[in-house]
């Protein structure tokens, strides 16, 4: 595995280092991942804050309630890991597995236009979010949007007709009075 960092724009976030756990140097760490604990699939990590970017590699990890605890090599001293919170967790995104020709990863939504069921462009999509129920998608209004309202969408296979990622754009089965 190379020690080069990839450009930041084949990095995909993964989660975010928040806080220290003990004394040991462990941090906390909120996973974006579906489990939580996929994260710990990838052994090194490109960590992102503002300008300055980290490479680490991980040691161990395990779930926390709804966050996990990481050991990261070289990192075995609470003061210094307090340093840590704030980093986003990055990947490169040539190491994320294939999914299904049905399947997308959120980062693959995001900036799609969304049309519904009449052709009328709603907006873009923003960002995702994990209700517990089901995903959501956040869309907001664009140039050629039908108004400048802000909807939220649920990613469901009754709503969601459509993806196209080549087009940019994906449909949707709602009224634009929602």
């Amino acid at each position: 595995m190379s020690t080069t960092p990839a450009p930041a724009d084949e990095l995909i976030v993964l989660g975010k280092i928040f806080s220290v756990h003990g004394v040991r140097g462990e941090v906390k760490v909120y996973s974006f991942t579906d489990p939580l604990d996929n994260v710990l699939d990838y052994r090194r990590w490109t960590l992102r804050r503002d300008n300055e970017v980290k490479q680490v590699e991980v040691i161990s990890g395990r779930v926390h309630g709804k966050v996990l605890v990481v050991r990261l090599k070289g990192l075995d001293d609470r003061e210094v890991a307090r340093t840590y919170a704030g980093f986003e967790i990055c990947v490169p995104r040539s190491e994320l597995p294939e999914l299904d020709e049905d399947e997308f990863y959120w980062h693959q939504l995001e900036g799609l236009n969304v049309i519904n069921q009449d052709g009328h462009l709603l907006g873009r999509i923003d960002h995702l979010l994990e209700t517990g129920a089901n995903d959501v998608m956040v869309v907001k209004p664009c140039a050629g949007s039908l108004d400048d309202r802000e909807r939220l969408l649920p990613y469901t296979e009754q709503c969601v007709l459509s993806i196209n990622l080549d087009a940019g754009e994906i449909r949707v089965e709602w009224d634009v009075d929602f």
